[in-house]
């Protein structure tokens, strides 16, 4: 891709809101991301990847691409070859370090921009208040780069304990847990500006803002409290950007404001796993498979992987799935650049989700844009989980789970400034933080320094699929050799 051969900025401030939808930054509940759009280039249509999921998204961001090359295909997943006897929950510091030993370090097997960064004597620091995985994910190789990560879930959870310790000495004990996780938004700020901007001056921040995610899940996306995270999260970023507008060199430190994914409610829930196994095919949704011919992860989408290797059943599976009236997309492995292998489904390579870890079977169930209880458009299904009822959820591809937020200040970004309808999305982020810096990307980004103006002209197509009265079909932009998922129907 193309990239700068001079720094445009000396530094990059990073700051992501999980799970933020675009249309909730308003001046009532998020005056400093519009403070920051105020000034910068606001691509108003980004996009996340599939599933949208945390730390897939994460893991995009860091690498700039999606889970075809970089691995993570699920927020949990089966992965037999380094965790055998249960699924693999990346959220889990103790997993995750196995997987890691498993494959040497590399579970992540491409260059991240903490890679990049780290090749050329630059550093990273990283203030996270999001899971261990996350945490991880966006710096997998923190501690062999000679960085710095601070994971709010304390010294277990971030290869570089002594991070944590910096802040207990600097900031005080942690908050205590609370919902929304205002405490938690206060300490990121204070850390922020009190230690790891002033004091460790690292070439590129970034900090996690686990709101409004959490929020949005247990008390729903309009709800009081979500409003409160929110408005939490975007103080705490007001008090970066004070700090950095009072640098004397302010004008080289470029500020990306983003999110990893957005969210929509849920309307109804679908015991899809009872269902199939009343039907007579062997899933386990647990740890407890031994048994089981098929092993199964849910939510609003989810992934099927095949263990008895017969091949037919999994046909048999992916048939009834097209025939269950809340199931809206059924993917497979790549027969071609837009079919699955099994009738009637659509390719996980098209969608971004091609690795070779990739499951037999993907499904995501379906959604729409009706408004929900709160008047928000976005209203779909999901499977029985820790998730009640008319929380939010994402993981699919519907618009409002896949548009995310992506505010770009800096000196010399993009020369139309103000809202972009550009094709963008997480991807974009990694050769952006590089390019500003006048470093190129790692060969296997696909993003884009959005920094630059694009070189082609955006092309948009629609591609489908079907099997009997089953239709499906996913709505796809691609520019400068990126692809970004639109959203889908069926």
């Amino acid at each position: 891709m193309a990239h700068g051969e001079t720094s445009t900025a000396d530094r990059v401030v990073v700051a992501v809101f999980d799970g933020l939808r675009p249309d909730m930054v308003t001046a009532e509940l998020t005056p400093n991301i519009l403070r920051l759009a105020a000034r910068g280039t606001w691509f108003r249509e980004a996009r996340s990847v599939f599933p949208s999921l945390t730390r897939v998204a994460t893991t995009s961001i860091a690498t700039g691409a999606p889970p075809t090359f970089h691995g993570i295909v699920g927020n949990a997943f089966l992965h037999a070859a380094a965790i055998p006897e249960c699924i693999f929950d990346t959220s889990r510091a103790e997993l995750i370090y196995r997987a890691e030993a498993h494959h040497n370090g590399r579970l992540v097997g491409v260059d991240t921009f903490g890679d990049m960064l780290a090749r050329v004597g630059r550093r990273l620091a990283v203030v996270h208040t999001g899971s261990a995985g996350s945490a991880h994910f966006i710096n997998p190789r923190a501690r062999d780069n000679g960085h710095w990560t601070f994971s709010m879930h304390g010294a277990n959870s971030t290869q570089t304990p002594h991070a944590f310790a910096e802040a207990l000495e600097r900031i005080g004990p942690l908050p205590e847990r609370e919902m929304p996780r205002l405490g938690e938004l206060r300490y990121a700020a204070r850390l922020m500006t009190e230690h790891v901007l002033p004091v460790l001056a690292p070439d590129v921040a970034l900090v996690w803002f686990n709101e409004p995610d959490t929020t949005f899940h247990y008390k729903g996306i309009g709800s009081p409290a979500a409003a409160a995270g929110l408005q939490e999260a975007d103080k705490a970023f007001g008090a970066i950007l004070d700090w950095v507008e009072a640098q004397p060199d302010a004008e080289r430190i470029a500020v990306i404001a983003a999110s990893d994914h957005g969210q929509i409610s849920t309307g109804a829930l679908h015991p899809l796993f009872d269902e199939a196994r009343q039907a007579g095919f062997g899933i386990a949704s647990s740890s407890d498979f031994a048994d089981a011919a098929f092993i199964a992860t849910g939510g609003i989408s989810g992934e099927i992987r095949l263990r008895n290797g017969d091949r037919k059943a999994l046909s048999r599976l992916a048939a009834w799935l097209m025939e269950q009236p809340h199931v809206g997309h059924v993917f497979t492995p790549a027969r071609n650049e837009v079919e699955g292998q099994v009738d009637g489904t659509l390719s996980l390579g098209l969608i971004g989700n091609g690795h070779e870890r990739q499951p037999e079977l993907m499904f995501i169930l379906r959604s729409d844009l009706t408004a929900d209880p709160f008047g928000l458009p976005g209203l779909g299904g999901m499977t029985p989980g820790d998730v009640p009822l008319g929380g939010g959820m994402h993981g699919g591809i519907n618009p409002h789970e896949l548009n995310t937020v992506l505010i770009l200040s800096a000196a010399t970004a993009e020369p139309q400034r103000g809202l972009s309808s550009a094709p963008a999305g997480i991807i974009d982020i990694a050769p952006t933080v590089l390019g500003l810096l006048g470093l190129p990307p790692a060969p296997s980004m696909q993003g884009r320094n959005l920094a630059q103006p694009p070189r082609n002209e955006p092309q948009r197509s629609r591609h489908s699929a079907g099997n009997g009265a089953f239709t499906q079909h996913v709505d796809l932009v691609e520019q400068d050799g990126r692809r970004f998922i639109l959203g889908g129907g069926h």
